[in-house]
């Protein structure tokens, strides 16, 4: 067993403009965890996110929506790392993941960043790729070149709905991520 979770990240740009693009797929995420738990998100300053805490299963746990834009993530979470003395390896970080068709979520810890700029920034500022990832799978455009307005441009309703089923997925497994089974998860969700 892995070390229990305690800080549960999602990645995306902050605004009105960018919530409906494929590149929030970690905020849709953390959304549907707040919600299906009944945290309330609330601006916090000094981390540059909204943060809620919630009890899941035995386990107190931090959910941080950086508001800082994809690329400086890192600043976000690298802030409330220290604050609150969280290890890399406690950390899961929720992101959209090209290389996954929608629908697709898997599980991985530690790792390059794929040209992610939100990983690049957050193993950074953490000084560590040592935290766990939750790959949200949006699809690729087919070309590299396309890749900038791709996951900048919204999801369409097919692959809105497959990328939101996913979500669902990975949520009826969060009791387990943030105990540590993290071999049993990525069992179920890389089955599935």
């Amino acid at each position: 067993m892995a070390e229990p979770i305690r800080l549960i990240v999602g990645l995306g740009n902050p605004g009105p403009k960018y919530q409906q693009t494929r590149h929030n797929a970690g905020f849709w995420f953390l959304d549907a965890l707040a919600q299906r738990y009944r945290a309330d998100l609330r601006p916090e300053g000094k981390f540059q996110g909204d943060v809620a805490r919630l009890q899941v299963g035995e386990h107190e746990v931090w959910l941080l929506r950086p508001n800082t834009f994809m690329n400086l993530s890192g600043q976000s979470i690298g802030a409330m790392a220290r604050f609150y003395k969280i290890n890399p390896d406690q950390i899961l970080v929720c992101h959209d993941e090209l290389d996954l068709p929608p629908g697709t979520v898997r599980l991985k810890t530690g790792g390059g960043h794929g040209g992610h700029n939100g990983l690049r920034d957050s193993i950074a500022k953490l000084g560590s790729a040592d935290f766990h990832r939750l790959r949200i799978g949006i699809g690729h455009p087919g070309r590299k070149e396309l890749v900038h307005d791709y996951v900048l441009s919204n999801a369409s309703a097919q692959d809105h709905t497959a990328i939101m089923d996913g979500i669902d997925r990975a949520l009826d497994h969060v009791e387990e991520l943030v105990s540590g089974a993290f071999e049993k998860v990525m069992n179920t969700l890389h089955a599935g």
